[in-house]
């Protein structure tokens, strides 16, 4: 039993502030995992409410002021956003998220859909990636002709700019939903006709790059991060986490025409973020990708200062991009 014991104990994976994972399963998250209530922000008017999807799903829906054009209400944009984390943390309830995206939906004139996934290692992927499918198909239900009940998009949602969008993780299941939309398709013929947005997305790969020299132990770990939330995983080269991998599907299927890539300078990840977008040029894929990259920053800095000027301009191309 002594054996079993100090088994228990053993740390499968420890990102110091953040999450600490044993290997018999237990999870100690030190932050991200308290939810705050929807409402309506006092300085910015945007409104925020819940719904709940499935026993697994929720959203969080950020509707901004409405606003009239030759006297007819002007509809809004469409954003389903999928928080980052690595797969194993926050919720789209927590403090940052709220506050985020309230601040991204008021810049935006968008209305924001917050996908509440579930995490693992509790839930080891794909179940973010079938929860976020479910919350995306939902939101499709709403599309003209759909049978979905929500006034805030029925009403206010113009269907003709779907976006999808995240950060870190998020960016990754912005993804893989996107190739799964051109698979599939999605309900009532709803088409990501936005696009999609992708923060520092969350992709690996085999070989070593520059920008994991930033950050050697941080590099280390996201790797880690990716044998925990996966433990079926065939390791870095993965399709769920290297979409350049080979044998992964080819990114001729994004289902998408405009594709905003938005890097930092020290991020671990940002060159593998600049690899997917030389990757979907060559792919064949027959859309557009425009690359922001902030100079000076790391991986999600603009959740640490969204009013930051670098933040601004990264949520100012954001916002452009969901409004073409």
């Amino acid at each position: 039993m002594a054996g079993s014991g100090a088994s228990d104990d053993e740390v499968a994976l420890e990102i110091e502030h953040c999450i600490r994972v044993f290997k018999s399963g237990r999870v100690e998250r030190y932050f991200g995992s308290d939810p705050v209530p929807a409402c309506t922000d006092a300085g910015t008017g945007v409104a925020s409410k819940d719904r709940t999807i499935s026993p697994d799903v929720a959203v969080r829906l950020y509707l901004p002021p409405l606003a009239t054009e030759g006297g007819d209400e002007k509809k809004l944009p469409v954003l389903v956003y999928f928080h980052g984390g690595g797969f194993v943390l926050h919720t789209a309830f927590n403090a940052v998220f709220h506050a985020y995206l309230t601040s991204l939906a008021a810049r935006a004139r968008a209305i924001v859909v917050s996908v509440d996934y579930r995490l693992a290692p509790e839930h080891p992927l794909p179940a973010a990636y079938d929860d976020s499918w479910r919350a995306l198909r939902w939101v499709a239900s709403h599309a003209p002709g759909g049978a979905g009940e929500e006034p805030w998009l029925t009403d206010h949602g113009d269907f003709s700019r779907l976006s999808l969008g995240g950060e870190s993780a998020g960016a990754n299941i912005a993804h893989h939903l996107a190739m799964r939309a051109g698979a599939e398709g999605l309900p009532h013929g709803a088409t990501i006709s936005s696009g999609i947005v992708l923060v520092h997305p969350y992709f690996l790969g085999h070989g070593k790059v520059p920008s994991e020299d930033s950050d050697p132990v941080m590099a280390e770990n996201v790797v880690k991060m990716w044998r925990v939330v996966c433990p079926q995983t065939t390791g870095v080269d993965d399709p769920w986490i290297n979409p350049l991998a080979a044998g992964a599907p080819t990114m001729r299927g994004l289902a998408c025409r405009r594709v905003l890539m938005c890097l930092a300078e020290t991020d671990v990840v940002r060159d593998r973020g600049r690899a997917y977008c030389d990757g979907l040029k060559a792919s064949g894929w027959a859309g557009q990708v425009d690359l922001l990259e902030v100079a000076g920053q790391g991986h999600c800095f603009h959740l640490g200062n969204f009013t930051c000027d670098d933040a601004v301009r990264q949520d100012d191309a954001i916002a452009r991009f969901l409004n073409l």
